[in-house]
């Protein structure tokens, strides 16, 4: 039995970044032709051009909010004048109805496609790295109902070999008489519903011994729940992934951060703008994913997360990061008015003596007041009184700007603090 679900997973981060590039055009050129929002994205960039990290970074990002505007402005249009790649998909997916297999829905709702080949979601490697293996019965408790997640957990399984008994969400009381009658030995969904499932169990004097392993996603999975589950006889790790992109990165038993999935080039940038940050610093998840199919290239996930330093103990030597860590959304309404991360970032690159920035919005509600707290090695009054004017003209708002040492603001992400009092 193999310690890894592919050999690729041991490969050194160089050799990875090379394979991964030199895959990158020619999935640039499918995209270009087949998913207009991705040429249009790639409009006067040559996709030879992308050879590295640093020419990546010239891509601009794109949001999930601007995936969901995209499909909102072509959805409703004339199906015979239209693809069903732009007209459901906005334009970024490479596949339309028959080459999809199956067609989701997220929250907004966005369209998310699903396609024949196997293991789409890309969820098979963090199965294997959690014990699944050919053979087992997997008890799938993720919905089935409009969002990818059930089928996320089931394609993957059947890539492995295992078998996929489909319990959805709710109803325990049956939940549990199948898990007594099928007894299997592995559980995907989330770890709040495996508690109520447990927890119903010693109520009812009922014990499960054959489930040994649980994948899970789509919650926090803190040390004290692995501790929970752990006594009583399995062993729960846990992915991360979304609907667009699949799964992005996953745990192993060295439970070291998670490891990065392979087909995808992950990058963790400054909210509000798509500059890549230092490595260790909290910033956005972007992703350019490798999928022919739905080829998004720098997409910001919106999460945050940071890069880890050096290679798993478990031999997997692809990047690690630390897991979901929050939004990187911290859109703020002062005294009426939004203020974005993107207009921090604006404020910053006016002034080249100003490292990094944190605005501090403070006050009892309706009673607002903001600081601009600005990392420079060139601390003056006039600095401060230059940057105070291009909060104003940028946010149309005033504050006050308090010049710190580099390295002094908190490494959280976080560009927008509200730390307003609202009892």
């Amino acid at each position: 039995m193999t310690t890894y679900y592919e050999e690729r997973e041991t490969l050194a981060v160089a050799e990875r970044e090379r394979a991964l590039f030199a895959r990158l055009p020619e999935a640039l050129e499918r995209a270009r032709q087949r998913a207009p929002a991705i040429a249009q994205q790639l409009q006067g960039i040559e996709s030879a051009d992308i050879r590295d990290r640093d020419s990546l970074a010239q891509v601009p990002v794109v949001r999930k909010s601007e995936l969901l505007q995209a499909q909102l402005a072509r959805r409703g249009g004339d199906a015979a004048g239209s693809s069903v790649q732009e007209r459901v998909f906005g334009g970024f997916s490479a596949v339309g109805w028959g080459e999809a297999a199956r067609v989701f829905a997220s929250p907004g709702p966005i369209y998310e496609p699903e396609s024949r080949r196997a293991d789409y979601w890309g969820f098979a490697r963090a199965l294997y790295a959690a014990g699944f293996r050919r053979g087992e019965l997997v008890y799938n408790c993720f919905s089935y109902h409009f969002t990818p997640a059930g089928s996320m957990m089931e394609t993957a399984a059947h890539a492995l070999g295992c078998t996929v008994f489909p319990g959805g969400v709710g109803q325990t009381e049956q939940q549990l008489q199948a898990m007594v009658d099928l007894q299997p030995s592995g559980y995907t969904g989330t770890p709040s519903f495996l508690r109520i499932i447990l927890e119903k169990a010693e109520e009812s004097g009922v014990s499960l011994p054959s489930l040994k392993r649980a994948m899970f996603s789509g919650e926090a999975f803190p040390p004290s729940l692995q501790q929970w589950f752990r006594e009583r006889g399995i062993d729960g790790y846990q992915a991360y992934g979304t609907a667009d992109l699949g799964m992005i990165a996953y745990e192993t038993p060295t439970r070291e951060g998670l490891v990065v999935n392979e087909d995808i080039l992950l990058e963790i940038v400054r909210p509000g703008t798509g500059q890549p940050v230092q490595q260790g610093e909290v910033g956005e998840v972007v992703v350019t994913t490798l999928n022919p199919d739905y080829p998004l290239l720098r997409f910001g996930t919106g999460d945050l997360s940071a890069v880890l330093p050096g290679e798993s103990a478990c031999g997997r030597r692809n990047l690690r990061i630390r897991g979901w860590m929050g939004r990187a959304d911290q859109t703020t309404k002062v005294r009426g008015m939004f203020v974005h991360p993107g207009q921090v970032a604006q404020v910053v690159a006016r002034h080249a003596d100003v490292l990094r920035a944190r605005l501090v919005v403070m006050g009892a509600a309706g009673k607002d007041t903001m600081v601009f707290r600005i990392e420079t090695a060139e601390a003056s009054a006039a600095l401060a009184e230059q940057v105070a004017d291009s909060v104003r003209e940028i946010t149309k708002l005033r504050a006050d700007v308090e010049c710190v040492a580099p390295g002094s603001l908190p490494n959280d992400g976080k560009v927008i603090d509200d730390a307003r009092s609202y009892e």
